[in-house]
C-alpha cells in the first residue's frame, strides 16, 4: 500500500472517530467567503491542525477548520480555508482535502474563489460559472505515479464542470433575480497578481477569469469521478484603464458583499441534490 493510501486511511479513520455521519455534498470556500458556514447547521467542527496528515492555512481570509453539519438538511462538510500551491505546499498537498472528501463518501463538490476579471463585460462583484478552465500554467496535481484506488491514469477532462449542476445553478438564479456571468477560469500559481501583459494574454487565449486555486482541486474532483460546480466571486478587474493597482484587502472586501449571493445559490443547489 502507497504512503498517500496510507495517509488518505489515517486521515479518513481519525475524522471518522470524531464525526460519524457521512457527508454527501463538499464545499470549498475561498478568500473573504468563510461567513458561509453561519447557513450551516454546524454539529461539528475539526481544526486543520489536529487532522493527521492535512495542510494549514496560511491565508488571511481563511480560517483553516473542516466543518460538519446540514445545509438544506443535507449532510455536508465544508472546508473553511484552503490550500494554495503558493504558500509552498505541493499540488498533492493542495489537492488532498478534495481525495479525503472523496474517502468521506462525498459525490459532488461545490468550490468558490475570488479571481480577477479579464471579460471586457465583467466589473467587481459579479458571479462567474465556471464553465472550463486552463491549466496550462499551474502544476498537474497528477503528475507521479497513478494510484489506481484514485483513479485511472488519464483521466477525461472535456467536462470537468457539471453540465447539470450547471443549469439548475441558472435556474436557481433566474428565480432569485440574481445576475450570473458564465466564463472560463484560468489557473495560476501566485501569489503575485498578473501584470497588464498577463492579463492580456489569459484574454487572448480565452480566459474571462485568473486566480490562483481550484483548477488543481478540480483536477483531482474529476479523477476521482465526483460531480464538480465551481463558481468565481470576481473581486478585482485586470483589464482596465487606470491605475492598476490590486489589494488583497480589496479582494477580501469584494468577495464579502458579493457573498449573500453565492450562499444563496449554494444553498439552493445542495437542497436540489
Amino acid at each position: 500500500m502507497s504512503v498517500l493510501i496510507n495517509q488518505l486511511n489515517e486521515t479518513t479513520a481519525f475524522i471518522k472517530s470524531n464525526y460519524a455521519i457521512t457527508p454527501l455534498v463538499g464545499i470549498v470556500l475561498g478568500s473573504g467567503l468563510g461567513n458561509f458556514s453561519a447557513e450551516l447547521q454546524i454539529e461539528k467542527e475539526i481544526a486543520y491542525n489536529e487532522i493527521p496528515h492535512f495542510p494549514v492555512s496560511t491565508v488571511e481570509g481563511h480560517s483553516g477548520k473542516l466543518i460538519f453539519g446540514k445545509l438544506a438538511g443535507k449532510p455536508v462538510v465544508c472546508m473553511a480555508g484552503r490550500f494554495h500551491f503558493y504558500e509552498g505546499y505541493t499540488a498533492t498537498q493542495v489537492s488532498y482535502p478534495i481525495r479525503v472528501m472523496k474517502w468521506l463518501g462525498v459525490h459532488t463538490v461545490l468550490i468558490s474563489n475570488a479571481a480577477g476579471g479579464t471579460h471586457s463585460d465583467f466589473k467587481v462583484g459579479d458571479l462567474m460559472i465556471i464553465k472550463d478552465h486552463i491549466s496550462l500554467f499551474i502544476n498537474n496535481p497528477l503528475i507521479g505515479k497513478n494510484e489506481t484506488e484514485l483513479g485511472p491514469r488519464f483521466p477525461d477532462m472535456s467536462e470537468p464542470y457539471d453540465k447539470q449542476l450547471i443549469k439548475k445553478a441558472k435556474g436557481i438564479a433566474k428565480e432569485l433575480n440574481i445576475d450570473l456571468k458564465k466564463g472560463v477560469y484560468c489557473g495560476v500559481t501566485g501569489p503575485t497578481f498578473e501584470t497588464r501583459a498577463e492579463y492580456k494574454l489569459i484574454q487572448q487565449l480565452g480566459g474571462d477569469a485568473v486566480g490562483m486555486s481550484t483548477v488543481q482541486e478540480v483536477i483531482t474532483a474529476v479523477h476521482a469521478g465526483m460531480k464538480v460546480f465551481a463558481m468565481s466571486v470576481i473581486t478585482d478587474l485586470g483589464i482596465r484603464d487606470e491605475e492598476n493597482i490590486i489589494t488583497h484587502e480589496e479582494v477580501l472586501q469584494a468577495a464579502k458583499d458579493a457573498e449573500p449571493k453565492l450562499t444563496a445559490i449554494f444553498k439552493h443547489l445542495v437542497a436540489g441534490l
